[in-house]
C-alpha cells in the first residue's frame, strides 16, 4: 500500500491512544483499479473495537457498513483493515487469517505495540489462508 506519512500517524497514533486494547479502522485508498498491495491510501477511518480487548478485535456490522457506505460515497473503497497487537507482534493470527477469509483482496494492516518499544507496522494480504507481506510504501504528500 502506498501511505502517506501523516496518515500512517494517524494509524500509530490510535494504536497508542489504548495500548491495553486491540484497536481498528479502515483505510480508503483510490477506487483506480491499483491492485493489492499497490493502491494509494488517501484516509484512515476509526473504528471501535466492541470488544475491547486484548486479545481480538471486532467492527460492529452496523459500523462497518456505514463506513463502507462512506468510502464509495467519497468515491473511494476499503483498501486494508487496521489493527493493533497488544501482546505479539505485527504478524496475523490465526483469528485475523480466519477473518480475512471474508475480505478477499483487502489489506491487513497491523500495528505491533509487544515490548514497550517503538510500535512496529506491517501490512498483509491474506488469500485462503495464505499470508503475504506486502510493503508499505510512504509516499510524498
Amino acid at each position: 500500500m502506498k501511505i502517506r506519512q501523516p496518515l500512517l500517524d494517524e494509524l500509530v497514533a490510535h494504536a497508542l491512544e489504548d495500548p491495553a486494547n486491540e484497536i481498528c479502522g479502515v483505510v480508503a485508498v483510490e477506487a483506480d483499479g491499483s491492485p493489492p498491495g499497490a493502491a494509494s491510501a488517501v484516509r484512515v477511518h476509526r473504528a471501535r473495537n466492541v470488544y475491547a480487548s486484548p486479545l481480538r478485535f471486532e467492527i460492529d456490522p452496523k459500523e462497518l457498513l456505514q463506513l463502507s457506505n462512506e468510502i464509495e460515497r467519497q468515491g473511494t473503497e476499503i483498501g486494508a483493515i487496521y489493527h493493533s497487537h497488544v501482546r505479539s507482534r505485527p504478524y496475523p493470527s490465526q483469528t485475523d487469517i480466519n477473518f480475512a477469509a471474508n475480505w478477499p483482496g483487502v489489506e491487513w494492516i497491523i500495528v505491533g505495540l509487544a515490548g514497550g518499544g517503538a510500535p512496529e507496522v506491517r501490512s498483509y494480504l491474506i488469500q485462503d489462508g495464505q499470508v503475504q507481506e506486502v510493503p508499505i510504501v510512504e509516499t510524498k504528500p
